[in-house]
């Protein structure tokens, strides 16, 4: 038996249900905040991953599938969003239309090869905005607010904002010599990734999660303390559009993001109701340069992605019941073949015009037909019957209260709503009280 690739899964019933429900939240979110959706290739030219990520990042040099097309390509499948939708903008030349700043969302599958673990799959969709022409701190608060009001409307109420500031080029330069010479005399006590990345990248040696609680790891000197004038501006009024959006953050000097091309603003979205790794659900942060490496112009830009798959995780660690329908309106059954093919009929008719329909597929007795409409949840039920429909009639069966009743089929459509509105308030008033 073929099986699926490790680190791969399956998304069907439930699990699918759920993940179509967030998606319906992300885009009406998205739809409010006039973001305009994007999608962007699955596999790319590998030189666009290795600039953007960064050769030494631990995407590049552990995680990336990578593959030489029939024409001799290097090709890689697409381990983030962000490379991508900067490719595409420059490549559109979106910096010369008329509206200002590029607002972009995406939601997709990303590629990594790496351990399978909670959370972390090999292959994991992932949904993200990217804001390109635009350096005011507005725009990082807006981009943080997007996504902390997109898991609080889905009902997650234990995630907190952590957020940092990797400050401009002359800052971070500034504090790498810090850094290097804090870290070298105790590097031989942190972990292989971190006697690594001293040399080739020591900021993320802060975000190591081996050592992360190690007294060195502690003591290591603040970022902020590094920033100079500019940068510490723009943090500070990133943090003041955050109170006025009431967003509750916290700052947090160990987050560095793990990819190379952050600067300015850099933040995690973590759901405290979990332990372990898979707490953090997204994170972003700004990248002033990428544009200009990627052969685009001087442009500034910030922007966030999140996994649905640590989505997931939080609701079930939270126990948020989503508001996702498993019943259906009518259930529709027929003995003989006449019957059978006005069940076709009806059901497409209804199907149409907004209603959840199932009929018999396997030519099973009603006594089978009626455990199937029970097992799929039926509001109502009707058994077709000959004639009744020689009359322009069907008896309809209310599957809750057992009330059956004979009505007129061109009336079928409004009946149908009528219950349907009824239920809705009856729900609204046993809320009430």
């Amino acid at each position: 038996m073929i099986k699926k690739p490790k680190g791969c899964e399956d998304i069907i019933f439930s699990d699918a249900k759920k993940i179509k429900y967030i998606e319906n939240i992300i885009d009406e979110v998205m739809e409010k905040y006039n973001y305009n959706y994007i999608d962007t290739p699955i596999f790319e030219s590998t030189e666009l991953y290795h600039r953007s990520v960064g050769e030494v990042s631990d995407i590049v040099t552990k995680e990336t599938y990578d593959f030489t097309d029939r024409g001799g390509r290097e090709m890689t499948l697409r381990p983030e969003g962000t490379a991508g939708v900067v490719r595409s903008y420059i490549e559109n030349k979106m910096y010369g239309m008329a509206d200002q700043p590029i607002k972009l969302y995406y939601n997709g599958p990303m590629f990594r090869y790496e351990r399978p673990q909670a959370g972390r799959d090999r292959q994991f969709s992932q949904f993200g905005v990217e804001v390109l022409g635009s350096d005011d701190a507005l725009v990082d608060a807006e981009v943080i607010s997007l996504a902390y009001n997109i898991y609080k409307m889905l009902g997650l109420s234990n995630v907190v904002v952590n957020i940092n500031s990797l400050g401009d080029t002359e800052s971070r330069d500034n504090y790498r010599k810090l850094i290097v010479d804090y870290f070298t005399p105790h590097i031989d006590s942190l972990c292989d990734d971190c006697k690594r990345r001293l040399d080739s990248n020591p900021l993320r040696i802060l975000d190591c999660k081996v050592d992360k609680d190690s007294k060195i790891m502690k003591n290591a000197p603040k970022i902020l303390d590094s920033l100079n004038k500019k940068s510490r501006k723009h943090f500070d009024k990133v943090c003041e559009y955050l109170d006025v959006l009431q967003v509750p953050y916290s700052i947090n000097s160990s987050i560095v993001r793990g990819l190379d091309y952050y600067d300015h603003t850099v933040f995690e979205f973590v759901d405290n109701s979990m332990e372990g790794n898979a707490n953090v659900l997204g994170g972003g942060g700004r990248y002033n340069n990428l544009v200009n490496e990627l052969g685009g112009r001087d442009i500034p830009a910030v922007g966030f992605a999140s996994g649905i798959s640590r989505v997931l995780l939080a609701l079930e660690s939270e126990e948020v019941e989503l508001d996702i329908r498993d019943d259906i309106d009518l259930f529709l059954l027929y003995v003989n073949d006449t019957e059978k093919n006005y069940a076709l009929y009806l059901a497409q008719e209804l199907r149409m015009s907004g209603f959840i329909v199932e009929t018999e597929y396997l030519n099973r007795s009603l006594k089978a037909q009626f455990r199937q409409a029970d097992r799929l949840k039926s509001k109502f039920i009707s058994v077709l019957n000959s004639n009744d429909l020689d009359n322009n009639e069907i008896k309809i069966k209310n599957n809750k209260t057992k009330e059956e009743e004979i009505i007129n089929l061109d009336a079928l459509i409004y009946y149908l709503e009528e219950k349907s509105t009824d239920e809705v308030l009856e729900d609204i008033y046993n809320l009430d009280n």
